[in-house]
């Protein structure tokens, strides 16, 4: 069950896509020979005015086929008035941003749903307090609630780390709840050093404790939940902007980059622990398809808005020859970072 719902979770993703595609390529008066889900052979197709709306046998991708634009001939181009060439470049880096728009409103909309649902929050409720640990020596209890730091009022247990690092004053005074009884302890943090998400070393203060697990649900108006979506769809771009820079500069070593089956599990897994983890998963994964269909790879959205950008600077297209290297070589880095991932997939599977 997993899997199917990861292969309609991609499908869905780049159904909205190639939609984006779609429309911004209709406004602008091109015709749009093929709408594809997925690549191969063709499972199922139908006419609708102009357009083969198809659904392809392998789902791990798709495409909109424009008419004078061809991936697979790059040279192939028509002077017609509703051909993709013979518009202005400013009107083809429109249809191709039109794309990548599509997934971050896509996961805007998920986010705020979320939101509309309900996002769960652990309480700020201690759980344990570690051995020698500032929290110990001060007096900190398991099941003790912390209400503030130094009068800045604690909600939520993700409040605590954020206060403790941002306020630089030492020792803290930390207001917390015992028995119905308000304590205010003094608390001086320690610095540790540890590893950020992209295993680099990183300096933050501790106190020591950490969650009892005791959660709630917050569920946000139209207004706080549209800021809250907003955040997070701003929060997760930039996460993946980061993660490609890394990875393009070596921070990051090429064994962490995952495939087709990665997206799958964790999909499935996120599938199991219900319909908010999936929500938020999809549109991790939403947000990751605009940002990588925004690189500057010839075969990508990016690639051919950089055509176009030369283009206007230049006053002229970039000659059939170049285009043509330019692209084949970007098909071939894309297969290469496909082949990549799959090999990385594997070994995981295999290593556990």
């Amino acid at each position: 069950m997993g899997i199917v719902v990861s292969l309609l979770v991609l499908s869905f993703l780049i159904f909205f896509h190639e939609l984006g595609h779609f429309l911004a390529a209709r406004f602008f008066g091109v015709q749009v020979d093929v709408f594809s889900i997925g690549f191969g052979k063709k499972l199922y197709s139908k006419m609708i005015g102009k357009t083969q709306w198809s659904i392809s046998a392998i789902p791990l991708g798709g495409y909109v086929k424009m008419k004078g634009q061809d991936d697979s001939d790059p040279t192939a181009i028509s002077d017609d008035p509703d051909s993709y060439t013979s518009k202005k470049p400013w009107q083809r880096i429109v249809i191709l941003l039109a794309g990548p728009f599509a997934n971050f409103l896509l996961a805007f909309f998920l986010y705020l749903a979320i939101a509309s649902i309900g996002v769960p929050k652990l309480l700020p409720t201690v759980g344990s307090v570690g051995e020698n640990t500032p929290a110990l020596q001060a007096g900190l209890q398991k099941g003790d609630t912390i209400l503030a730091i130094n009068l800045k009022p604690v909600q939520y247990w993700e409040d605590i780390g954020k206060l403790i690092n941002s306020i630089k004053a030492s020792p803290l005074h930390v207001l917390i709840k015992r028995n119905n009884e308000r304590i205010d302890l003094l608390v001086k943090p320690k610095e540790i050093e540890e590893k950020n998400i992209f295993e680099e070393p990183i300096h933050r203060r501790i106190i020591g404790i950490s969650p009892s697990g005791d959660q709630t649900t917050v569920s946000y108006g139209l207004i706080d939940g549209t800021v809250y979506a907003w955040e997070e769809t701003k929060k997760a771009s930039l996460l993946i902007f980061k993660s490609v820079q890394k990875l393009v500069t070596g921070a990051i070593g090429s064994d962490k980059l995952g495939g087709i089956i990665t997206i799958v599990d964790i999909t499935a897994q996120a599938t199991h622990a219900g319909i908010i983890a999936l929500l938020f998963f999809t549109a991790l994964i939403s947000v990751n398809l605009g940002v990588l269909n925004l690189l500057p790879i010839p075969a990508l959205d990016g690639g051919h808005i950089m055509f176009n950008l030369y283009e206007i600077l230049r006053g002229k297209a970039p000659s059939e020859a170049v285009l043509y290297r330019l692209t084949v070589g970007g098909w071939a880095l894309l297969l290469g970072l496909m082949f990549l991932g799959l090999y990385n997939d594997i070994n995981r599977l295999i290593g556990g």
